[in-house]
């Protein structure tokens, strides 16, 4: 039966007193941690850091599969990669999960307004997720094969050398913003924000860049000189403790020169710098409609990012915690502003979180934890773990835990060798202390089979202690 009036006007006023209405989803491709407002002293990311003073910054957020479809797959149904059994971007998201409600369809359900643009599932898969407005810039799938089509990359190009996968290359164009997809993006995001701000909306802002090719105006390049880029000072000897499996190659990414990958690593920096603008356009609408107090935003990289880390190790499809480990900002009405936390979240943890936050009932089924009260207390006593996992072609899987000091990786159950580092002396995973040729002291052994054992635990047991 309709609601009278009346009774539509005291349920809006009940959700607006008591809950925030809009959820605004900004997910970035291949976004890492080199970001200013997360330590990194080079990259300009003023608006990403302009949303950190806003909201909770969350220095130890883990995706749970460190590849494009299978951390959204996960992200959006709440489920671990072991239950969607999605290890590749080849998969169809459903295929095992079948008619599970997705994040934004789980909004819908409670009456809001769904909208996405850009990459929120993974490219050829946003079918599979239905949404009241679902948009691919100007008809250009982000992603894939002559995704491009329609923004040729013709100006000064300088590409690195590489082929049999995405090589390394990167575009300076002498386009506007507004001519480039992420531009396009960020403009009719704010279209719909300006459109629907007076209902509960749930709205989609997939940003492209800086996932590969790297293609951005001249004018964020010109924001970075190659003398202020360095490579990381890996030790000569650092792939020998590491099991083969864990480390991935491209073809062609050996011939690169050092000079090469410094003027790589400037245009992943300009790349992310050009995404940054465009972000600030999207929050420019949140302040022009004063849409904070009623909004919660979450901005995330969907994974993180090697910039040749170990030697050799470029793109993602690692547990390391250069790829594991991926940048989170939340900002939700009267919690915490301006705050970091240290605690460890992963990305199954959204879909509780942000139900909760919006005051909706608790969706069945999750696989995570809502992580709310870290938002009121980013120091707060939390869980002990944090699970990543990657699959290789012939079926092997490295299966990683994160606590708040160390990771620890089995390669094939330990068969194809086992990693352990210590983070507080060890921050760049350098010295395996899990090296099968180590004789391990008491102590190493101990927590080795420790860390074994929370690896293989249950994790619908991993919840944060009471408060």
């Amino acid at each position: 039966m309709p609601l009278s009036r009346r009774e539509f006007l005291m349920g809006s006023l009940m959700q607006t007193k008591n809950a925030p209405t809009n959820v605004l989803l900004i997910a970035v491709d291949d976004l890492n941690n080199r970001i200013a407002c997360f330590g990194d002293p080079i990259v300009k990311t003023p608006n990403i850091d302009r949303l950190a003073k806003r909201g909770v910054r969350f220095d130890r957020a883990y995706c749970n599969y460190p590849l494009c479809n299978p951390t959204r797959t996960s992200l959006l149904s709440g489920k671990r990669p072991e239950t969607t059994e999605v290890y590749n971007n080849n998969t169809e998201p459903r295929h095992k999960i079948g008619n599970v409600v997705m994040l934004p369809e789980y909004f819908k359900q409670h009456g809001y307004f769904t909208a996405r643009v850009g990459k929120i599932a993974h490219g050829a898969y946003e079918h599979v997720v239905n949404w009241d407005i679902s948009e691919s810039i100007a008809g250009v799938p982000l992603g894939g094969k002559g995704g491009r089509k329609k923004f040729k990359d013709e100006d000064e190009t300088a590409a690195g050398k590489g082929e049999g996968g995405v090589k390394l290359s990167w575009t300076k164009t002498n386009r506007t913003d507004d001519k480039e997809p992420d531009g396009a993006t960020a403009r009719r995001i704010v279209q719909l924000i300006e459109e629907h701000k007076d209902k509960p909306f749930f709205i989609g802002c997939g940003f492209h860049k800086p996932h590969l090719p790297w293609v951005a105006p001249k004018k964020y390049f010109d924001l970075y000189s190659i003398s202020q880029i360095s490579l990381p000072k890996t030790p000569a000897n650092d792939q020998e403790d590491i099991p083969p499996l864990a480390l991935t190659h491209t073809k062609g990414d050996e011939e690169l020169t050092d000079e090469d990958r410094k003027n790589a690593i400037l245009a992943y920096h300009a790349a992310t710098s050009f995404m940054d603008a465009q972000l600030g356009l999207v929050l420019d609408a949140l302040d022009r409609n004063k849409l904070w107090d009623n909004t919660v935003v979450v901005f995330f990289g969907d994974h993180g990012w090697h910039l040749y880390d170990h030697l050799q190790l470029w793109r993602k499809m690692t547990v390391f915690e250069e790829a594991a480990r991926a940048p989170l900002i939340v900002h939700a009405p009267k919690k915490k502003q301006n705050v970091a936390s240290p605690r460890l979240v992963e990305y199954v943890d959204f879909y509780p979180t942000i139900t909760e936050l919006c005051g909706l009932p608790k969706p069945p089924g999750m696989e995570g934890t809502s992580f709310v009260p870290l938002l009121s207390d980013p120091q707060r006593p939390w869980k002990k773990a944090a699970y990543t996992m990657v699959a290789r072609k012939k079926g092997e899987f490295g299966r990683s835990v994160r606590t708040d000091r160390y990771r620890y990786t089995e390669w094939n159950d330990g068969k194809d060798g086992v990693e352990l580092y210590d983070h507080e002396k060890d921050i760049h995973e350098w010295t395996n202390l899990g090296w099968n040729k180590l004789t391990p002291d008491a102590k190493t052994s101990a927590l080795l089979e420790e860390m074994k054992k929370l690896l293989h635990a249950d994790k619908s047991a991993n919840v944060p202690p009471k408060s």
